[in-house]
């Protein structure tokens, strides 16, 4: 009875990390270069997705430039903006300096935040 929970429990697991494992890197976040530094589960230059999501998961608000803003519209303008301070010494370059992608912007922090389920 006991190795059946067991393997019960590994089988879970892996479902779990196969379907993390099986979400793919939205066109958006290629066409604007969001994978140069960014992956959706391990750490290249920037944080994973997976992880900016779990931190964030539950969040009503978002602290950028020492205000607090809506959870997306603060990570919207830390996107755009770019930044450091968050995940580490790295800067993050700016992604929309004109303002002029902030739908492709909001559509991309969302999916990131939709990670963490």
């Amino acid at each position: 009875m006991k190795s059946i929970i067991v393997n019960m429990t590994v089988a879970a697991g892996l479902m779990v990390a196969g379907a993390a494992m099986a979400t793919e890197m939205p066109d958006l976040a290629k066409k604007n270069s969001c994978v140069a530094c960014h992956t959706i589960d391990k750490k290249l230059v920037g944080p994973a997705f997976m992880d900016i999501a779990k931190k964030y998961k539950g969040a009503k608000t978002y602290s950028f430039k020492g205000k607090e803003y809506p959870l997306v519209e603060g990570m919207m303008m830390k996107v755009s903006q770019g930044g450091s301070g968050n995940w580490g010494a790295t800067v993050m370059a700016p992604s929309d300096p004109t303002g002029k992608k902030q739908d492709q912007i909001k559509e991309l922090v969302e999916f990131v935040l939709g990670l963490a389920k």
